[in-house]
């Protein structure tokens, strides 16, 4: 149980910081900006799916025990 706790909290953390990043790329005018930003939306996609799958795991292999 605590391992999920951790889990959902790093993830809360990593989502909030790439939403405020985001948001900074978003606004800046930089040519390098456009590209932090596409990464940051991509991010923003792709840890939740690989928590979401983590946890399931985790899951599934406490249950075989």
């Amino acid at each position: 149980m605590k391992s999920k706790r951790i889990l959902a909290l790093t993830g809360a953390v990593i989502l909030i910081t790439l939403y405020v990043s985001s948001i900074i790329f978003a606004l800046m005018d930089s040519p390098l900006a456009e590209n932090l930003l596409l990464a940051s939306l991509f991010c923003t996609i792709v840890i939740p799916a690989v928590l979401y799958g983590y946890a399931v795991a985790l899951r599934y292999f406490k249950k075989k025990k």
